[in-house]
């Protein structure tokens, strides 16, 4: 993680640029920070296929829905 020295330096840094250049600036760094929430995204997404086609996890979410079966017919659920 980075010090609040560094960060207080870099925002004085950026301070000193001319309006223009810190509003490049800010959007360059949005964009990238979009980019890598859409790398995330898909990378939880392809986890998630995967998890979803394993055979193991295939079972056990069986065996889970079968002891909970039970739990399904007693009626609380439907009011």
């Amino acid at each position: 993680m980075m010090s609040v020295m560094s960060l207080t330096q870099i925002e004085s840094n950026i301070g000193m640029l001319p309006r223009e250049d810190q509003m490049l600036l800010l959007e360059r760094i949005i964009h990238r920070l979009r980019k890598m929430n859409i790398k995330e995204k898909d990378n939880l997404e392809g986890q998630l296929a995967a998890m979803a086609s394993d055979r193991e996890i295939q079972n056990e979410l069986h065996k889970i829905d079968e002891e909970f079966s039970v739990a399904e017919s007693d009626g609380l659920g439907n009011f």
